[in-house]
């Protein structure tokens, strides 16, 4: 379903810098993680003709700068509730600043936080953080995924996010490159690439082919390395992995990416 009624949602940066996403319902507008400068969001939010004094929560995935470097400011500028669980709220306080008691909310993995019209789904994944969870929206019998940030995805993560109508997927590196590179010290290459780190392109085409269904419309490639992954590779990658396996990429549904600078147009699920 399209228009009006349907969930709306931007990916307004997605990558090794700074991660964070809208989505709206007719009642509700929340973000998951501010990982940008108050600034820079409030930028990207205005070439979507929105307006951050409109969002009411932010729902934080876990402590990584890259994911709550704006949540502090965001929440005091503009007076927004600010959920997450036990162990990212107790990793990420001392980062943040000041934020009133009254705006802080616990939102355990596996729970649901129903605003009406649209129910914020989390559940937990793997990776070097406190607490890490993600988070699935869902609306009038729609559902957009978003699952980055993790080394692996469990049998329990991909039977709770099976078909989805969208999915924001992380595909963040590829191992040569990542092994080749000179900038990132072993012990970092070993984190990335462990059951705590990050899921590489062929980790992420893996992933998709456990979990798109027959409800999947759109799936965009996500938290990029700026170091250790292009745009093209992981497209050309996942594209062929899928379509390898007779996956109707660009037929039964788009494969899309993201970009650390622009955000996405406003879509409907």
């Amino acid at each position: 379903m399209q228009g009006r009624d349907s969930l709306r949602y931007s990916i307004l940066a997605s990558g090794s810098r700074g991660n964070a996403t809208y989505i709206e319902t007719p009642k509700h507008r929340i973000l998951i993680d501010a990982g940008l400068s108050g600034k820079q969001l409030e930028a990207r939010m205005a070439k979507l003709n929105r307006s951050l004094a409109d969002v009411e929560a932010i729902f934080v995935t876990h402590e990584h700068s890259d994911h709550i470097h704006g949540v502090g400011v965001l929440a005091r500028r503009y007076g927004l509730a600010v959920y997450a669980n036990q162990g990212t709220w107790q990793a990420m306080a001392p980062k943040m600043g000041k934020i009133a008691p009254e705006q802080k909310y616990l939102l355990a993995p596996g729970a649901v936080k129903d605003f009406g019209d649209l129910q914020v789904e989390s559940f937990a994944v793997s990776h070097d953080a406190a607490q890490p969870q993600f988070y699935q929206l869902h609306h009038d019998q729609q559902t957009l995924c978003i699952l980055t940030d993790t080394g692996y995805v469990s049998d329990k993560i991909a039977g709770t996010v099976r078909n989805a109508d969208a999915y924001l997927m992380e595909c963040n590196h590829d191992p040569e490159m990542l092994l080749a590179g000179q900038r990132y010290s072993w012990p970092l290459k070993q984190r990335i690439l462990g059951t705590e780190g990050h899921l590489s392109n062929e980790d992420g085409a893996n992933a998709l082919m456990d979990v798109i269904g027959a409800r999947t419309k759109t799936v965009f490639l996500g938290h990029r390395s700026h170091e250790n992954n292009t745009k093209s590779l992981a497209h050309l990658t996942v594209a062929s992995m899928l379509s390898a396996q007779d996956y109707g990429v660009d037929h039964d549904f788009t494969l899309q990416d993201t970009d650390q600078d622009e955000p996405t147009a406003l879509l409907s699920l």
